[in-house]
């Protein structure tokens, strides 16, 4: 083999191996550029998780704060249809005096009436 040769192949290696040097200098760079944009998304997903659970915390504190109140506003409702169907059979117990004392009121005006014309 010649010494040219020899050379050639030589450098024909070296031009090889920093040909490769270069490709996997440049593929180690995409990947770093690759994983801080990774790095970077999970933050932001991770701030965006961070903020969900606590507007969910924030939201659940107003559920149970509403469901107490419609809690109470029921009893509340409860109470007052109660009193409102005492109110509603103390009417009805009325109108039966009512009816009992116009009839009596009838009766007495027909009595006097009666009176009256044998007065005459």
């Amino acid at each position: 083999m010649s010494t040219a040769l020899i050379i050639v192949i030589v450098i024909a290696a070296i031009v090889l191996v920093a040909v490769i040097a270069i490709l996997l200098r440049r593929r180690a760079a995409e990947r770093e550029i690759e994983r801080r944009r990774l790095s970077g998304e999970a933050s932001a997903h991770r701030d965006q998780a961070d903020s969900n659970v606590s507007r969910a915390r924030e939201l659940g504190r107003e559920a149970g704060l509403h469901r107490r109140q419609a809690e109470q506003h029921s009893a509340k409702a409860d109470e007052h249809a109660a009193v409102a169907d005492e109110h509603a059979a103390k009417a009805d117990e009325l109108d039966e005096k009512v009816q009992t004392a116009g009839k009596a009121a009838a009766f007495h005006d027909e009595q006097a009436a009666e009176r009256e014309q044998k007065l005459s």
